[in-house]
């Protein structure tokens, strides 16, 4: 197992910290005034569509993967976010939250929010049950290019998507509970889970969610423009928009992320251990599907430790071989999973590093 030497954020980085407002207030696309204490104005914006201008969509149709017609607008490299829900696996591709950024998901005792922002790619999902199951809409504002979501009640509350909590409105201050998701590519999401479903789009739409509307050039690691949102741009040790899969800080430990290139550097596969929240963890690479995956080292109550053999991930163990998401795919374990870690997300470099200033990254 190799592990990883962090190499700490720059002092002059960490102390760009969010400027703390004891009191913001600003107009609402719905004309209700709210009170947003702890962010920066300087970093709030209004996106100019309006609150719902970009629909989020509650209970999609999901099709079975040999109802080829349904996902034709899907090519094999096209980006997906995987959710289990009830024992089954949801892919919801990226050229469908491009259009609406939040799916709201109910299925049976489980109700969902998948969030996606496309300005700062950043993949999260939420559990609403413990907020009555209310349902998430976009609100139209942005806080530091990133997308904050409102909850649909009479009072509804403003929820910064990579935050994860309440800024505004009757519920400032709770944090909302994270779900585990799997980001990749959608030919590597079908092999992977060949029983899962995606979302369907009949044919005479599929137009709308045919390409990024944002434009190709938009998620190029090296481009710098976020529409003219303001959003701060301290840290710049890696490409503004250069993925990461970052796992954020607490008290005691400084945030850290592994970048998507740094990682790719490292071979088709890569595995690495590291302490996270007390306990061990590991990320999981897989470059051909382009994904990246936390969890923590434990199957079936027992203790792994894992390396890169013959090109593939292994626990060393059993000898057993493991998928990116976490599943052992051959071997004495096949079948078994590791705990994803929920507090994990992919995100670009620069909206990780304003939303987690003090990141540690890795070196070696």
């Amino acid at each position: 197992m190799k592990r990883y030497e962090r190499i700490a954020v720059p002092a002059v980085v960490a102390a760009t910290c969010l400027a703390a407002c004891s009191s913001v207030e600003f107009t609402g696309p719905g004309s209700q005034r709210l009170e947003c204490g702890m962010l920066d104005p300087a970093f709030l914006a209004d996106g100019g569509v309006g609150r719902d201008g970009i629909p989020a969509l509650t209970d999609p149709g999901f099709v079975a993967q040999e109802d080829t017609a349904m996902f034709a607008y899907l090519a094999d490299f096209d980006r997906v976010i995987g959710i289990e829900v009830g024992g089954e696996w949801l892919a919801i591709p990226h050229k469908v939250m491009y259009r609406h950024e939040i799916v709201n998901l109910n299925r049976g005792s489980e109700q969902i929010a998948v969030t996606y922002c496309p300005l700062t790619g950043s993949a999260l999902a939420f559990d609403r049950t413990p907020l009555g199951g209310v349902e998430f809409g976009v609100s139209g504002l942005l806080y530091q290019a990133n997308l904050i979501m409102y909850d649909r009640d009479a009072d509804d509350s403003l929820w910064p998507q990579m935050a994860g909590v309440a800024e505004c409105g009757p519920r400032q201050g709770q944090r909302l509970v994270r779900r585990p998701v799997v980001e990749m590519t959608w030919g590597g999401f079908r092999a992977l889970f060949p029983r899962s479903m995606v979302v369907g789009i009949d044919a005479g739409r599929t137009e709308l969610y045919s390409f990024n509307p944002y434009g190709i050039s938009y998620e190029f690691p090296d481009n710098p423009s976020y529409l003219g949102f303001p959003i701060p741009r301290a840290d710049e040790r890696r490409a503004p928009k250069e993925r990461v899969l970052g796992f954020p800080g607490d008290d005691t430990d400084p945030p850290v992320a592994f970048p998507f290139d740094w990682m790719a550097a490292r071979g088709d596969r890569w595995v690495v251990e590291f302490e996270y929240a007390g306990a061990p963890a590991i990320v999981l690479w897989d470059n051909t599907l382009h994904a990246a995956v936390g969890a923590r080292p434990v199957a079936g109550g027992r203790r792994l430790t894992f390396e890169v053999r013959d090109g593939a991930i292994m626990d060393t163990e059993t000898g057993s071989v493991w998928s990116v998401a976490g599943e052992a795919v051959a071997g004495s374990l096949r079948g078994k999973r590791l705990e994803l870690i929920s507090d994990s997300y992919v995100a670009f470099w620069q909206a990780w590093a304003a939303y987690h200033p003090g990141t540690e990254l890795p070196v070696g």
